[in-house]
């Protein structure tokens, strides 16, 4: 039986590697040396893809010979990319109370400097209604800025939501897990069920 190469994740985010150690895979994570300026007039999915690509070839350049994953996501309010909050949790919920917002986020698998594969989940949050007063109690409760959105839907975050639409529940926690586990199938690493 032949060796599996080295799985990396190309991310220092505790929320990516948290999802992607659900799959019960052995792997390290790298930071990735990437630019993440946005670029003039691109489209928030587009960037998402451009990151992601641009992570795991970045990493993969470093360590050719492992599989590396890179992943990104960027929230949409429109044509507008909204940032991690930081310290300004409270007034971006304000902003996303009873509104629609979008997430985008992409997965990409390199090996040798080369994309092997590469996916881009969309997921379409409505925000309830929202209180000063609730939103107060929540980021008391759960600090998120930085996350994007200014939430942990994964937490207490959900109960700010009417609905969510996506193809991947894990995609707006910020690595899709079902697009992973495809991409790795695909390079023929994936141990898991098959």
């Amino acid at each position: 039986m032949a060796k599996r190469p080295r799985l990396l994740l190309a991310s220092t985010s505790p929320y990516r590697r948290a999802l992607l150690a659900r799959l019960g895979l052995d792997f390290d994570g790298v930071a990735p040396d990437v630019d993440e300026t946005p670029q003039a007039g691109e489209p928030p999915a587009a960037r998402a893809a451009r990151l992601a690509r641009a992570k795991a070839l970045a990493v993969s350049a470093q360590q050719a010979e492992a599989l590396v994953l890179g992943s990104d996501q960027v929230c949409a309010l429109g044509a507008e990319v909204l940032r991690k909050p930081g310290e300004l949790q409270a007034a971006q919920l304000t902003r996303l109370a009873g509104r629609e917002v979008d997430f985008h986020t992409a997965v990409a698998l390199a090996r040798g400097g080369q994309v092997l594969g590469e996916a881009l989940v969309p997921t379409r949050v409505r925000f309830r209604a929202l209180s000063a007063s609730q939103i107060a109690r929540y980021v008391e409760a759960e600090p998120a800025g930085d996350c994007a959105g200014g939430f942990k839907v994964e937490g207490l975050g959900i109960s700010l939501f009417e609905a969510v639409q996506s193809q991947d529940p894990t995609a707006l926690e910020g690595l899709p897990l079902i697009a992973t586990c495809t991409l790795l199938r695909e390079a023929g690493a994936w141990p898991g069920l098959d």
